[in-house]
């Protein structure tokens, strides 16, 4: 992923294979090689579906929810279903 600055208010994507995107979607992020905690999550939403699987968003920055100030951060998603509840690490995320 591309740096992303500190002033910014993007929304960060993650792409997640065989979910429906009608299922609860959460997305944490924490430093690199840290595992996140319960406090770490945050509600995200489904953004789009294509051929790889469904892409989960939320929204980072000045006037969100999730303010992440300089560093590099590790993106996870959390999928809860009827019966499975996957974490999954999603990559890197620079903020300058």
């Amino acid at each position: 992923m591309e740096p992303v600055s500190s002033l910014s208010r993007p929304y960060v994507y993650i792409t997640i294979k065989g979910a429906s995107g009608s299922e609860q979607v959460e997305i944490a992020f924490t430093n690199p090689g840290a595992e996140p905690e319960e406090s770490d999550w945050w509600p995200a939403e489904w953004a789009s579906s294509s051929g790889g699987g469904v892409r989960a968003r939320i929204l980072i920055g000045p006037g969100s929810d999730v303010i992440l100030v300089d560093g590099t951060y590790m993106a996870w998603a959390r999928v809860t279903g009827a019966v499975e509840r996957p974490v999954l690490p999603a990559g890197l995320v620079p903020i300058s």
